[in-house]
C-alpha cells in the first residue's frame, strides 16, 4: 500500500467516528464540508429529514488564493443560511484536519453570523 492509499483510509476512518457522534437538525444542521483537489463544496444538512438546507462551494469563485476563497465560501454559506433563518449549526470537518481551508471555512461562516 502506497501513502496516498493509507492517507484516505484514515482520514475516512476518523470520518466514520466523527459521523458516529454528530447529527442535524431542522433547528441545527450538520455543517459539512469536503473538500477536493479543485474546490470545497459547504452544505447545511438535516439529516432527520435527510434534506440538503443549504449548500456553496469554492467554484464560482476567481481571482483569490485558496484559503481566500474558503473564507469567501464560509461567509457565503453563513449569509445563506441567516436567510432561511438557521443560526446556530454543528460543525462536521469530514474528517480533515482543523487546520488551512477547513479552518478558513470555519472562521468565514462565524465571520458571517453562524455559531458553533
Amino acid at each position: 500500500m502506497n501513502n496516498t492509499h493509507l492517507k484516505k483510509e484514515k482520514r475516512e476512518r476518523r470520518h466514520r467516528k466523527i459521523r458516529s457522534t454528530i447529527s442535524g437538525t431542522a433547528k441545527r444542521p450538520r455543517f459539512s464540508v469536503s473538500k477536493t483537489n479543485t474546490a470545497m463544496y459547504l452544505q447545511l444538512i438535516d439529516d432527520v429529514a435527510g434534506k440538503t438546507l443549504v449548500a456553496s462551494s469554492t467554484k464560482g469563485v476567481k481571482g483569490a488564493t485558496g484559503i481566500e476563497r474558503a473564507t469567501i465560501a464560509g461567509k457565503d454559506i453563513a449569509k445563506k443560511a441567516l436567510a432561511k433563518d438557521i443560526k446556530s449549526v454543528v460543525f462536521d470537518r469530514g474528517g480533515f484536519v482543523y487546520t488551512g481551508k477547513i479552518k478558513a471555512v470555519a472562521e468565514g461562516a462565524r465571520e458571517g453570523g453562524l455559531k458553533f
